[in-house]
């Protein structure tokens, strides 16, 4: 194996919720939405479409030919509204395999790529990108296997649904769970299997606590959980590193410095993600387990 075959690694193109938010107050953590890559083994596995897709894709031009899985969570615009300028997926001989749940209105992963490129609303069709690429319509719950690389697979509380992705390659375990609102009186038992013992945990932690119960504009219902959950989600479920993700628009980096001081404190393995931040997940240096291919093996 090569170096790089032998890595588990989480790099952040984007880690800001609702809508880009670029600007002076917030270029120490980023603006751009959605976009996580994860380099497994040699594979390129890539979750959200977000803006910080665009810049992903800027960076795959120097490595093409290109091949990459790109997982989606669900489909509100800030985590899509990168793919239609994802110039990889414009160039012939890229191959791109793209996964996604079925929404609630019986609408495919590529249907609604598709229609977020048509006219008014975009200048060119989806038809006109010339890589390859694969649709899969996935069933949250149910696992999906790229030869020795597990993603398993559980549904979110948020409006429209949405799936969260668990990564599990060589004893190493990288969870994304974003847009997704905690319970009241519990927690969600779909988000605790989904961390359990994980190495990283990437979750929603767009509001805090006092944000969310603010009796002036409450966002209870709004689908987005708060930092003071994903610590509570941490340490229920053994995990080793916290990553405080999907930060809200109007959060500047002062404010997220801060955020970042107080959940560090409750929970020591707690950070805040920013845009171009590369982590390392620990392999073994054997597979333990044997993985059956499925029909989504590369």
């Amino acid at each position: 194996m090569s170096r790089i075959e032998k890595q588990f690694t989480v790099q952040f193109w984007g880690v800001r919720g609702s809508i880009p938010s670029p600007g002076p107050h917030t270029v120490r953590y980023g603006g751009n939405t959605p976009c996580v890559e994860m380099q497994v083994g040699g594979k390129r596995l890539i979750f959200d479409g977000g803006t910080g897709l665009h810049v992903l894709g800027q960076s795959l031009l120097r490595q093409m030919p290109t091949e990459a899985h790109i997982f989606f969570t669900h489909s509100h615009w800030d985590h899509m509204q990168g793919f239609p300028f994802f110039s990889p997926g414009f160039v012939k001989g890229n191959n791109f395999h793209i996964y996604g749940a079925i929404a609630p209105d019986g609408s495919t992963i590529e249907q609604r790529l598709n229609d977020q490129m048509l006219h008014p609303n975009f200048p060119v069709p989806l038809q006109i990108m010339q890589a390859n690429l694969n649709f899969h319509d996935i069933q949250s719950g149910q696992p999906i296997y790229i030869d020795d690389i597990t993603v398993e697979t559980s549904p979110l509380n948020h409006p429209g649904e949405a799936v969260g992705y668990r990564v599990n390659w060589l004893g190493g375990a990288a969870v994304y769970i974003t847009d997704t609102e905690h319970y009241p009186d519990r927690l969600d038992e779909n988000v605790l299997w989904l961390s359990r013992n994980a190495d990283i945990l990437i979750y929603d932690s767009t509001y805090t606590d006092d944000e969310y119960h603010c009796p002036k504009s409450p966002k209870i219902g709004w689908g987005h959980s708060t930092w003071q959950e994903a610590v509570k989600v941490a340490q229920a479920a053994n995990v080793k590193t916290l990553v405080i993700y999907h930060h809200d628009p109007a959060h500047n980096d002062d404010f997220l410095d801060c955020v970042g001081e107080q959940a560090a404190a409750k929970f020591s393995g707690a950070i805040m993600a920013r845009e171009g931040m590369v982590l390392q997940v620990p392999v073994s240096a054997t597979l333990s387990e044997s993985f059956p291919v499925s029909k989504f093996s590369a």
